[in-house]
């Protein structure tokens, strides 16, 4: 009973290994829709990890700045997480891969809660992915 009892631990381990990694997609469409999906699992929960903790605040409606500088925004504003960072570490490094800037500007004059600014990244991110599915069809 010894081997069956190893082999399971063995086998729960790698589960748990596997779970805790990062999102390694590689297609855009993929990394928005992981992120999207993340965000609707968090906010499922009785409560979003570190649901009170402040971000600065990333104007998603901003038409003046592109995409990519607001996936940068983003990006820092969660980089700033530091109580749940493996929580929203996912968030981070596909944000970091699709706007592939080093760094960007963002201000922290206005701030957020965290469960306020999910869902606004939640719909950005879905908006981008509906683009790209149109942009793709067409």
């Amino acid at each position: 009973m010894l081997p069956w009892l190893k082999a399971a631990l063995a086998l729960l381990s790698l589960l748990e290994l596997i779970a805790s990694r990062p999102m390694m997609t590689t297609s855009p469409k993929l990394k928005l829709s992981e992120i999207t999906h993340r965000i609707q699992q968090l906010n499922s929960g009785v409560q979003v990890p570190c649901n009170d903790t402040r971000v600065a605040q990333v104007v998603f409606t901003d038409r003046k700045l592109s995409e990519q500088e607001l996936l940068c925004q983003a990006a820092t504003a969660l980089t700033k997480v530091t109580r749940c960072k493996k929580d929203y570490e996912p968030f981070i490094v596909n944000l970091q891969s699709l706007h592939g800037k080093t760094n960007c500007s963002l201000s922290n004059e206005n701030e957020i809660y965290l469960r306020n600014f999910l869902p606004e990244l939640g719909n950005f991110t879905q908006g981008m992915y509906r683009r790209l599915a149109t942009s793709a069809a067409q």
